[in-house]
């Protein structure tokens, strides 16, 4: 279902993660599985930013499942008012834990853009490779955005938790770091590598 090849426009941020997987572990085929076992603890804490990359591994590899339940659809990819819906909600429950609604509504918009980045990238592939096209259609409803509901409840802890390593001018080579260890972790290919790139900018405070 992966593409092989997908022309590369990463971030700065995006090129440094990526360098970092290469430099930690070769990054073999990125695996949609919800059931992939969560990083360690120790994992986490030696990168400290990683509670927060895992959680953008994770929901990048789920862009997977909403593709293909999109495919061959009158489905489009982009969806306005479940964006709106997503960022209303994630800054009201900011509030709550003493985030700024902004800028967590700015992190969860790159998230958004992130997925949609790979849900281009595997329909591009799928109408250039009939062969590899996905055989089942997920419940978009059912199955995947509970799925991406929980990633939501998990990053927005994730977000509070690392509040003030992420206002700190040494957050984004550290963010770097991290993304480069969640990348290896999630063994993400190149198409999710991109994504993850995309999904990085607004983390620290201080790109915002």
């Amino acid at each position: 279902m992966r593409p092989r090849r997908l022309r590369s426009a990463l971030t700065p941020l995006g090129a440094v993660a990526t360098a970092a997987a290469l430099i930690l572990g070769p990054a073999g085929p990125a695996t949609a599985d919800t059931q992939r076992p969560a990083p360690t603890r120790q994992s986490t804490t030696a990168h400290g930013l990683a509670s927060v990359t895992d959680l953008f591994a994770q929901r990048l590899l789920l862009a997977d499942k909403v593709a293909a339940a999109k495919y061959g659809t009158d489905t489009p990819i982009d969806d306005p008012a479940r964006e709106a819906q997503i960022l209303a909600d994630v800054r009201s429950r900011a509030a709550g834990l003493g985030l700024d609604p902004d800028a967590v509504a700015a992190v969860f918009r790159d998230q958004i853009e992130a997925n949609k980045l790979v849900q281009r990238g595997l329909h591009a592939h799928w109408d250039a490779n009939p062969g590899e096209r996905p055989t089942e259609r997920p419940d978009l409803a059912k199955e995947v955005r509970p799925a991406l509901d929980r990633i939501t409840t998990g990053l927005l802890a994730a977000l509070a938790e690392t509040d003030r390593d992420r206002a700190v001018p040494s957050c984004g080579p550290r963010l770097a770091v991290a993304a480069g260890w969640s990348a290896s972790t999630h063994r993400l290919d190149i198409l999710h590598l991109e994504g993850l790139g995309r999904a990085l900018p607004s983390a620290c405070a201080g790109s915002r």
